[in-house]
């Protein structure tokens, strides 16, 4: 369980850390000392003001690092999103930034599709798929866990939807054995660029 305070700190941080990476700088934020001691993933999530739309997300749901370095170099890596232009500071300075930091995801065992599904809980379960063959990993995709709250998905668009986010078939998941792991995450966010930082209910239903 992370702090309101540190989970303020942590998304201050991320902010300081992008914000210098667009201009080729490096910066050395002041971070919790329990995050040094934590192996946890995390992402930053950069919204649109006032729109909501998203401009970049990534992050690191397994790790090596503490979590003190991996929400650096998650904040680093949000200026580069492949799916988007690189990000400036104009428009970081212009953007909300949230911070989640996940647990350690766990691989969902299932025999039957109503096994799998009632294994997943919208809005407190985020998501991995792989496909695989052998020991090799053919694709994978992964969602947050307030992404189907905030997009208002049932089960089963959740797991259409994680599908497309790995390239497959949107109903891959009902005719190929696909590996799936969950993970649960603590959310904070700004309410406005730059503006107050508070924990954010993934499940606001």
């Amino acid at each position: 369980m992370i702090s309101d305070s540190d989970g303020i700190r942590a998304v201050r941080a991320a902010r300081e850390v992008t914000e210098a990476w667009t201009q080729e700088k490096e910066a050395e934020p002041e971070l919790p000392e329990s995050f040094s001691h934590i192996h946890s993933g995390a992402f930053v999530t950069l919204n649109e003001y006032p729109s909501g739309g998203l401009r970049a997300c990534i992050g690191y749901p397994e790790p090596p690092y503490e979590l003190s370095r991996t929400l650096v170099l998650a904040a680093r890596a949000v200026r580069d999103d492949p799916r988007f232009p690189t990000l400036t500071l104009e428009e970081a300075k212009n953007c909300t930034f949230d911070v989640t930091i996940l647990t350690e995801p766990e691989r969902i065992e299932y025999k039957t599709l109503d096994e799998l599904k009632s294994k997943i809980r919208i809005g407190t379960d985020g998501l991995i798929a792989r496909a695989v063959h052998g020991d090799m990993i053919l694709t994978s995709g992964l969602f947050l866990p307030q992404v189907p709250v905030e997009q208002g998905w049932g089960i089963d668009e959740y797991l259409d939807n994680i599908c497309i986010k790995a390239g497959l078939r949107p109903n891959t998941w009902k005719t190929a054995n696909l590996e799936f792991e969950r993970f649960q995450g603590e959310c904070f966010g700004e309410d406005e660029p730059n503006g107050e930082i508070r924990r954010k209910p993934i499940d606001e239903s």
